[in-house]
């Protein structure tokens, strides 16, 4: 089955012009920002980036996303700046050309992404996922760890029925049974789990395989004014660690801005490390096993070297800081 998404993307290179004409001087920089409780959310709440972006003149501007591919399309049109995404996204982009760099690790992604059934179903193997519904973004983390998830078990894709929906589509379809099975990340997961009785039937950490989170900024901002992407990483390492160092204090924050039960918000936190981290190489080679496969599966449209897109100098300054 082949994912459009990526053709998309490149089509909207073209439409910008291909172009990394952004001016030098930058007075607005655009950050994307999706449902996960990510320490964005920290930072956009305290008002840290915009104090940071304040001193050299720079304002921020906040755009929601349900999902990661759409905002590749944002940043291959230059309108988005700088964000967080999943692995498989991020594939995704590179693939269609867009111009980015994952500028550091932000999460090992275990228990971030899993397939979900509704409680007394009679699915209790990935086995029994043949002849199923299973709804999932496209293009999204969970896409990705979906499509893992079949090929360790030796389930063709063609055996089941993959329903592309966007999380506020594939909710009710899952807890009305329209969909037999979700492929989904935090929050979600624990909000199923919690609220719905819903029960996991596979994650990451079962099969063995991380489902990543990397700091992704424009490429033309890095090169045009890469004090900007300083600021960035410096804001972000700040709010990932205070995520992790102050959990009671994360848990009131999410569950107020997000209105979700506290309960699920602790299991979300739980389930899900922060951090601002150089990319190794073994999250470079996690990376180049999901490209592969996606290649394999022609999910998208041409091998990848996914370390070409990998630039840990601004990160690495906060290490060295520290």
């Amino acid at each position: 089955m082949k994912l459009r998404l990526w053709l998309l993307i490149g089509l909207l290179l073209v439409a910008a012009g291909c172009s990394n004409s952004a001016a030098k001087e930058q007075d607005t920089v655009r950050i994307g920002i999706q449902q996960s409780l990510s320490p964005l959310w920290i930072a956009k709440e305290n008002g840290w980036f915009e104090e940071a972006f304040k001193e050299v003149g720079v304002d921020v501007e906040w755009v929601e996303f349900q999902s990661g591919p759409p905002q590749f399309e944002g940043i291959a049109a230059n309108k988005l700046d700088f964000t967080e995404v999943g692995n498989t996204p991020v594939i995704g982009g590179q693939a269609a050309g867009v111009a980015f760099k994952e500028i550091a690790a932000t999460a090992d992604g275990y228990k971030a992404n899993a397939i979900l059934v509704n409680k007394g179903s009679d699915i209790q193997s990935v086995d029994d996922l043949k002849g199923k519904k299973i709804a999932v973004a496209k293009g999204s983390s969970a896409f990705g760890f979906l499509y893992q998830v079949l090929e360790q078990s030796g389930v063709n894709p063609e055996e089941v029925e993959i329903i592309q929906l966007q999380p506020d589509e594939a909710r009710p379809a899952f807890e009305n049974g329209s969909v037999d099975a979700w492929s989904i990340w935090e929050p979600f997961i624990s909000i199923q789990l919690i609220e719905n009785e819903a029960e996991v039937l596979v994650n990451a950490e079962d099969i063995g395989r991380s489902s990543l989170s990397f700091a992704i900024a424009r490429t033309g901002i890095i090169e045009d004014n890469p004090e900007l992407v300083d600021i960035f990483i410096e804001v972000f390492s700040k709010a990932a660690e205070w995520r992790m160092e102050n959990k009671e204090e994360a848990v009131q924050l999410f569950s107020e801005l997000r209105d979700l039960d506290p309960e699920v918000v602790d299991s979300v936190l739980t389930n899900t490390n922060t951090f601002a981290k150089p990319i190794t190489k073994e999250f470079i080679a996690s990376q180049q096993d999901v490209a592969d496969l996606l290649y394999e599966l022609k999910a998208i449209e041409k091998e990848i070297d996914t370390s070409k897109v990998v630039d840990n100098s601004f990160v690495e300054k906060i290490s060295v800081g520290e």
